[in-house]
């Protein structure tokens, strides 16, 4: 079994709040991230795969064909969006980095497999002190 991963990068902006909380308690639990005028970040996203290493190529994916996938189905989403308005695979969900690692998951596995291989973990760098990974479903 062999991993690869590629990188990719996007900006977006967000806002943590909940509607049901107070202007107050969006501020207590979520800090300057609930500013009511959004704030952004300049995101790093490292998709990791798994499988094994294709004899006739020696590679386990083409990575332009991942970065196709990734580009197709995630970036074109999210890159100088809105996350709480623009893009649809949020929609609904606290725009977190835990539940955009989790959204992305969910919105390339199926063209991970399609391509031959498995997807194994989804990496959200939000700022240079915060990123997440996600492996999957428990």
């Amino acid at each position: 079994m062999i991993h690869i991963t590629r990188r990719e990068r996007f900006n977006a902006a967000h806002r943590l709040f909940r509607d049901d909380f107070t202007d107050e308690k969006n501020m207590e639990v979520f800090g300057k991230c609930s500013n009511p005028n959004w704030h952004g970040h300049n995101y790093e996203l490292y998709v990791t795969v798994k499988g094994e290493i294709n004899s006739e190529t020696g590679f386990l994916v083409n990575l332009k064909t991942l970065s196709k996938v990734i580009q197709s189905k995630v970036i074109v989403k999210l890159d100088h969006k809105n996350i709480n308005l623009e893009v649809d695979f949020m929609k609904g969900k606290l725009a977190s980095t835990e539940n955009l690692a989790v959204g992305i998951w969910k919105e390339i596995e199926e063209s991970v497999k399609n391509i031959g291989t498995n997807l194994h973990c989804v990496k959200v760098i939000e700022s240079e002190n915060n990123y997440v990974e996600y492996f999957g479903p428990a």
